[in-house]
């Protein structure tokens, strides 16, 4: 619900900060007072198109905001939502959602789910065929979700399909690639991912046999007999134990002198078995090159290699056991189109079934709304290229002798304006609140109170506003705004407020009587206020009754 419009610098408004009530609220005042402003500023928030033109004289910019109640989960959770549009005499127009900048489609979309404008303007949910369709589904319980859930398995079944390489000639040149790189990588027979840097320890060992063998000789003598470190170590030992304090220091040199023993019996196997090999040294060269080329290819490492080789063989297998496969997709697939098929059939069953009552319902309320020659057809596609009748559109004959137009095709705002209002009487679906701008065109007396009272009945469930210059149709509303203007030292400043109970009667009076709010025309305004007051009262009594009849609602039809 829209709870709160600020503006400024809007055409002759330059400030104003206007609180908007639920229910339904009337607009009034004189022409050219600003009330189709307060409409173009509504509707530039909501995302309309944006004119520099718009922008008061002497100012850089026009800015609007407004302020949103909006109620989620089932009206469990409420939130607030300010959007912001402005609007500089100079470049691109900018929008803002919770004060952060969106773009204005964004800001269109978020809009279309917060209000609706009917009459002179562009923006008008309903005219849009998806909403024409989603209208229909909803007045004839309409269950997608069959379709939807079909629809979503061929999406699916489609892209196994093309992930498994639906085109022959480039599934063929896959294959070839992948027969190549599986045939590389295996014949390369990778040990391990270590396999290299063994190789690299022994090609070491191998490329210097001579020097190697020589310093572990040398390390050997050092270590050993013939006084060495270990005969010297020896003759240490003796010598303690002679003097008899071996204690804890001669147990450690024990230790030493046992394990330098190990260590010079190491180093003197390993020195023997250190030999000249150019054999297994050329072998191991080019073992390692070969692990170097196929690591250029498929890795920085072999585990690289190793793992690019497994997905590359699990991609082959997946390919070449491709018409296995794809025999199975395309047996899903076709049962998946016959599902589609079936849950189409019986949708567009519904839809057609539905949309002549549909017809007939808003063409009834029409006739209320002084358009009584006016003649609604709800259009639902046929044919094999329409099994669900997705294409719906809203046809129209204004007057008798007119064919039968699209609703966007449809030439006077007033009439238009009726017609939203139909629908909306009609199906009584969001968005919460709803704008009728020139909804009185063309009608007085008793089509006149049939509008405001269908206005009035709209206004119970959603917020409604209406600019009006019928007394009637002010008298109806729940809510009077007043838009005035005046001239102050040759600027012309707009005004718009909330009427009180007698502010309310006097305007009521001046729209009755032309301009002459004498006491006959403030008495007949007191009469016209009871009497709605009177009416609305004794709506809410019987709305309470039938509420606390009916148990149950109408049952969603489902395919």
């Amino acid at each position: 619900m829209l709870i709160e419009l600020h503006i400024e610098n809007l055409g002759v408004i330059e400030n104003l900060r206007l609180p908007i009530r639920d229910g339904f609220t009337v607009l009034t005042g004189e022409t050219g007072a600003g009330k189709t402003m307060l409409v173009e500023a509504i509707n530039l928030v909501v995302g309309g198109r944006a004119d520099a033109s718009i922008v008061r004289s002497g100012a850089q910019e026009a800015r609007v905001e407004a302020l949103f109640h909006v109620r989620r989960d089932g009206g469990r959770e409420d939130e607030e939502i300010i959007l912001t549009r402005i609007v500089p005499l100079d470049g691109r127009s900018r929008a803002y959602i919770n004060g952060r900048p969106v773009t204005v489609a964004s800001l269109a979309e978020v809009g279309a789910d917060l209000i609706d404008i009917h009459g002179q303007h562009a923006h008008q949910k309903l005219l849009s065929a998806s909403a024409q369709r989603d209208a229909l589904d909803q007045f004839a319980g309409v269950d997608l979700a069959p379709i939807e859930a079909a629809r979503q398995q061929l999406v699916e079944i489609d892209a196994n399909m093309a992930a498994l390489g639906g085109d022959e000639r480039m599934r063929a040149r896959e294959i070839d690639l992948l027969t190549f790189q599986c045939s590389e990588i295996e014949s390369t027979a990778i040990e391990d991912a270590d396999e290299d840097k063994r190789l690299e320890v022994e090609e070491d060992l191998l490329s210097d046999a001579v020097n190697i063998r020589e310093a572990l000789h040398r390390c050997v003598d050092a270590l050993g007999a013939d006084d060495g470190a270990i005969d010297r170590l020896g003759t240490a030992l003796s010598a303690i134990e002679s003097a008899k304090v071996s204690g804890e220091l001669g147990a450690r040199l024990q230790a030493v002198f046992a394990d330098l023993d190990d260590v010079a019996s190491e180093f003197r196997a390993l020195a023997e078995s250190v030999e000249e090999n150019p054999e297994r040294l050329s072998e191991i060269r080019d073992r390692r090159r070969l692990l170097r080329d196929i690591m250029k290819k498929y890795g920085d490492t072999l585990a690289d290699v190793i793992a690019y080789g497994a997905e590359a063989r699990q991609r082959l297998d997946e390919l070449t056991s491709y018409s296995a496969r794809i025999s199975e997709l395309e047996e899903e697939k076709s049962l998946a189109l016959g599902q589609l098929h079936r849950a189409q059939e019986v949708v567009g069953k519904v839809r057609r079934k539905a949309a002549p009552r549909l017809s007939e319902e808003i063409t009834s309320r029409l006739s209320a709304l002084a358009m009584e020659n006016a003649h609604v057809v709800v259009d639902v596609g046929e044919g094999p290229d329409d099994v669900a009748g997705d294409r719906v559109v809203f046809l129209l004959s204004a007057n008798p002798g007119s064919p039968l137009l699209p609703l966007t095709k449809v030439a006077s705002g007033g009439e238009l304006a009726r017609t939203m209002l139909s629908l909306r009487l009609t199906l009584s679906t969001d968005p919460a609140t709803m704008i009728f701008d020139e909804v009185d065109a063309g009608i007085g007396g008793g089509a006149a109170v049939a509008v405001a009272d269908a206005l009035a009945q709209l206004g119970a469930q959603h917020q409604v506003l209406a600019v009006t210059h019928l007394g009637q149709m002010a008298a109806t509303a729940h809510h009077h705004i007043h838009v005035t203007k005046e001239v102050v030292k040759g600027n012309t400043f707009g005004h718009a407020h909330a009427l009180s109970d007698d502010e309310r009667i006097d305007e009521l009076a001046r729209m009755l009587s032309g301009g002459l709010a004498d006491e006959s025309a403030r008495q007949h305004a007191r009469d016209m206020l009871a009497a709605k007051a009177s009416e609305r009262t004794g709506s809410v009594a019987n709305r309470a009754a039938k509420k606390s009849s009916s148990s149950t609602s109408s049952p969603k039809i489902k395919p």
